[in-house]
């Protein structure tokens, strides 16, 4: 049988080493500065990692994307289109959208809506972004910036086949898993 005191520094050898790991998990899981609060989802993008900013300055007119206007495609309840994919639009993309009913093109001022002109990046609702990949129009998108509750309305397949930042995102989601496993390691959870 193993004592009590001998777990006890056991235990504490374990949190000595995760907490030596600490400063490199905080780091890559630092918070972001997208909206927070009661009825509003975690920032989380589709690789699990922490939310990047879309655009804070849309089109130079001083306002941020998403549906909070904070440059962010961060969601919640009030959020009922699900302003959720980071797109870099297109002329193709924005003649689709208006040809069913969403034009993007046309500034709402009321709405803080600067409207959208090919090259500027916007939080698109998922299901949009769905519909006009199934029409094969969809406009390139960044997974880093681009909520986990894009995956209600796609799969992460689709979206990486559009991802615009797809090496680097990739090269990210690698280094968190050699930290995980290094964290997994210390605390003897793996071999």
């Amino acid at each position: 049988k193993i004592a009590a005191a001998d777990l006890m520094n056991f235990m504490m050898f374990k949190c000595s080493i995760l907490l030596l790991l600490l400063p490199q998990l905080i780091a890559c899981l630092s918070s972001s500065g997208a909206a927070r609060g009661p009825g509003i989802s975690p920032a989380r993008n589709v690789l699990g990692g922490e939310l990047g900013c879309c655009c804070a300055d849309v089109g130079g007119s001083g306002i941020g994307t998403g549906f909070y206007r904070d440059g962010f495609c961060s969601t919640g309840q009030l959020d009922e289109g699900r302003h959720t994919v980071c797109v870099e639009a297109t002329a193709e993309f924005l003649a689709f959208s208006a040809s069913v009913g969403n034009d993007l093109s046309t500034p709402i001022p009321q709405y803080m809506f600067p409207g959208v002109r090919p090259g500027d990046l916007w939080c698109l609702c998922a299901s949009r972004w769905e519909q006009a990949r199934l029409n094969n129009c969809a406009p390139k998108l960044f997974l880093k910036c681009t909520h986990e509750k894009t995956l209600e309305y796609t799969t992460l397949e689709h979206l990486k086949a559009h991802a615009r930042d797809l090496d680097e995102a990739l090269s990210d989601l690698r280094q968190l898993d050699d930290l995980r496993n290094q964290a997994m390691r210390a605390a003897g959870l793996s071999d």
